[in-house]
């Protein structure tokens, strides 16, 4: 008892470090350290199929994206953000459109859940493939869409580098 206290302020002081500073870099690290924590506290509450999902995607895979992404930018003048900022809303236009799209796939997949008979639903819960597949469905697209977001954002930032150095 008195260590998951001690882990929750571990884990509070994390968070907070993460928010509160100034540099990406120590934000990163507050971030990854936040989720190593939190990461302990599932095998802690017996929960190690989330704590395996926490320490690769949180902990390892969202870190390693940030920390490459942070050292690969460069700081902007303000010109440069304004100029960035209405080269964006005209290049990505349709992400709304994408996110109601995704929205609406989310609700058809929750309402599908919803209606499995509660009778059935022990049936599912066997084996680690079905319980994954057929009752934590948003959790497993949420997963394929952090995996796909951080390596579209790391080919971005080299492409936008190969750019500038020609």
């Amino acid at each position: 008892m008195q260590l998951n206290l001690l882990l929750l302020v571990v884990m509070l002081g994390a968070a907070l470090w993460t928010v509160m500073g100034r540099s990406l870099l120590k934000a990163a690290i507050g971030l990854a350290i936040t989720s190593a924590v939190i990461t302990i506290l599932m095998f802690r509450l017996d929960s190690p199929l989330a704590a395996v999902f926490e320490l690769s995607v949180c902990t390892g895979l969202i870190t390693v994206v940030f920390v490459s992404t942070i050292s690969l930018t460069k700081p902007l003048t303000h010109k440069e953000i304004i100029e960035l900022s209405k080269d964006r809303i005209k290049r990505f236009w349709y992400l709304p459109v994408i996110v109601a799209v995704v929205a609406l796939a989310l609700i058809l997949i929750k309402v599908k859940n919803d209606l499995v008979p509660a009778e059935s639903a022990w049936e599912l819960f066997k084996d680690v493939k079905s319980v994954l597949w057929n009752f934590r469905q948003l959790d497993m697209f949420g997963q394929i869409i952090v995996l796909i977001i951080g390596a579209l954002g790391v080919s971005i930032l080299f492409e936008e580098r190969r750019r500038d150095e020609w």
